[in-house]
């Protein structure tokens, strides 16, 4: 099991930038693959982003298709770190962010293909 933290949440205007951290501890999570997904009051938990464990194809990055372009996902394995750089933020944009590690190191755009959950970080796009 690995124990995840997210930060780096926040009130933002539209267009601007946030950059979210998610620091692991425990069993490393380089061998994890990892996941961030979003959940808006009243909606069901969506994905955002997943990124393979370094050794299932060097780290392979996936998004769901309306954030493309938008959203980057990337790890730091000597941090245990993995990163969600927002641009252009809409509030659409607005939810609670969740990372998540999926063992065995292939990724999955289902919550449920996930065991282990962050607190959360709220995102507010508003003027």
């Amino acid at each position: 099991q690995v124990q995840l933290v997210e930060s780096g949440g926040g009130l933002v205007q539209p267009g601007g930038s946030l950059r979210l951290s998610c620091a692991a501890s425990g069993r490393t999570a380089s061998s994890y693959a990892m996941g961030w997904f979003r959940q808006a009051p009243g909606k069901e938990r969506e994905f955002v982003a997943a990124i393979r464990a370094i050794s299932w194809s060097g780290g392979a990055t996936y998004y769901a298709d309306s954030l493309k372009g938008r959203f980057t996902i990337s790890r730091d394995n000597a941090k245990n770190t993995v990163y969600l750089q927002m641009n252009s933020l809409k509030p659409e944009d607005s939810a609670v962010y969740y990372c998540a590690a999926r063992n065995g190191g292939s990724w999955s755009r289902s919550p449920y293909d996930y065991g282990s959950w962050g607190q959360g970080a709220q995102v507010t796009v508003s003027s």
